[in-house]
């Protein structure tokens, strides 16, 4: 466990290198990316970026809850998105209430 938590610390440091010295960020914004950033500006710690890269990288049972947790985010830093989702639901649903 030690073994693979070092080695995915590697992976990202290298990842946060190669951010740095990107022309164009746009053709680099893969997820490990986002979660970089999202560390830099403050929202996620260095152990959260460890601990969700970790988990997609194995797939364990938690992937889908990073993954939302991933998407909320991003929908919360983009309220024009969010807004834009609420406008579609609210087309293929309607007036129905909704349910899981």
């Amino acid at each position: 466990s030690k073994d693979l938590k070092g080695a995915m610390e590697i992976l990202i440091e290298q990842k946060r290198q190669k951010l740095s010295s990107v022309e164009k960020l746009d053709e680099h914004m893969d997820f490990a990316s986002q979660l970089i950033f999202a560390q830099n500006r403050g929202d996620l710690t260095a152990e959260n970026v460890n601990q969700c890269v970790l988990e997609m990288m194995i797939a364990a049972p938690d992937t889908l809850s990073v993954t939302l947790f991933f998407m909320l985010i991003l929908i919360a830093e983009h309220p024009t998105v969010e807004e834009e989702m609420m406008r579609e639901i609210e087309t293929v649903v309607g007036k129905q209430e909704l349910q899981s």
